[in-house]
Parts: C-alpha cells; sequence; structure tokens
C-alpha cells in the first residue's frame, strides 16, 4: 500500500534538490532544440531506472539493525545538505545534437544524457537513503521518480520562465534546509532508539 505522506514527503525533497541541477538545465536546453514529448519520453525512462537502482539499493540498507541505518542515512542527509549549500552556479553544458529529429533519436540521446549524468547523483543518493530510512519503496519511488519527472517536464516547458521568477539559490537552499531537517532527524532517531 502507498503511503501519501511518506511520497508526498520524498516528492517534495527530491523535486527541490533537483531543479537546480545541470539536468533541469539539460531538458531545458534539449526541449528548446527538440519536440517535447520526444524528449520527456528518454529523459522520463531514464529517470525510471535511475529511482529503481536508488530504491533497490536503500531497500538493502534495511536489513541492517535500525540504529546504523538512522545513523548512516542521517549523516548522509547531513552531507547532502552540506554538497547543495557550497554548489555552484552551473553553466548550460552543451548538448550533442542527434542527425535527425526521429522518436528514437531524440529520446534515445534524452535518455543517455540523464543515464550518464544523474548516475550516482545527489538525488539518487538521496532517494537510497529515504527508501532505506522509511522502508517503503513503493511510496519513496513513486515520490521520487514522480518529482524527477516534473522538474524534467519543467526544464523541457516552462524551464526559463520559472528560473526568471525563482532564483535557483533560493530553491537550492530550501532543499539543503529540508535535508538538513532530516538529517538531524535520521541521528535523533539513531541516539534515541
Amino acid at each position: 500500500m502507498i503511503s501519501f505522506s511518506v511520497t508526498a514527503l520524498v516528492f517534495g525533497v527530491v523535486f527541490l534538490a533537483e531543479l537546480p541541477d545541470k539536468t533541469a538545465l539539460a531538458g531545458l536546453v534539449l526541449g528548446t532544440r527538440y519536440r517535447a514529448s520526444y524528449v520527456f519520453a528518454g529523459v522520463a525512462a531514464a529517470f525510471a531506472v535511475h529511482v529503481a537502482l536508488a530504491v533497490a539499493a536503500g531497500s538493502v540498507l534495511t536489513l541492517l539493525p535500525q540504529q546504523i541505518v538512522h545513523a548512516l542515512t542521517g549523516v548522509l542527509f547531513l552531507g547532502g545538505a552540506a554538497v547543495l549549500l557550497m554548489k555552484k552556479d552551473e553553466d548550460e553544458e552543451e548538448i550533442r545534437r542527434p542527425e535527425d529529429q526521429s522518436f528514437w533519436k531524440v529520446s534515445g540521446a534524452g535518455f543517455m544524457l540523464i543515464l550518464v549524468a544523474e548516475f550516482g547523483d545527489l538525488t539518487q543518493i538521496m532517494t537510497a537513503n529515504l527508501a532505506a530510512r522509511y522502508d517503503d519503496p513503493l511510496s519513496v519511488g513513486l515520490g521520487a521518480v514522480l518529482a524527477l519527472w516534473a522538474v524534467a517536464g519543467l526544464g523541457i516547458v516552462g524551464g526559463r520562465a520559472l528560473m526568471k521568477r525563482v532564483p535557483l539559490t533560493l530553491i537550492t537552499r530550501i532543499a539543503a534546509v529540508l535535508m538538513l531537517g532530516l538529517g538531524v532527524w535520521s541521528l535523533w532517531e539513531a541516539v534515541a532508539g
């Protein structure tokens, strides 16, 4: 059964952490060059693969004693918050242009770009942590994949408008504060439990 509260929490944390990331900018660049639906299909498939891997890794962590899991996820969340706070603005990366505009070429380019760029990324590690923290792989996976798809969609069709209205530094700081709170909470549970 899916927990709405876990799904919503994961969605919020992953969405805010991914929004200022390079992949949102890559989606924006691809979306300006190619048919948005083709780009989204490839990007969405790559994010689904990443979430499945992250949830599987997080589920393995649940086999450890709860105090160790809470301490480990707490430290990782604090590390993620530090990474977000120290992150410098990222420039738009040059995206290699597929030779033609066919569905398979464009979606394949989007898939490969995200598959490579996001491997071991902060949001993938965060998703694994959340899967370990809540021991609810379906709710965590659903929240994470919906958040990543939402960011990809925003990046592809409306990224420029959003970035003009909401400073990326503000979004990054909000995500860092949320991760800091989750880290402190996890460490508290490790010590109190």
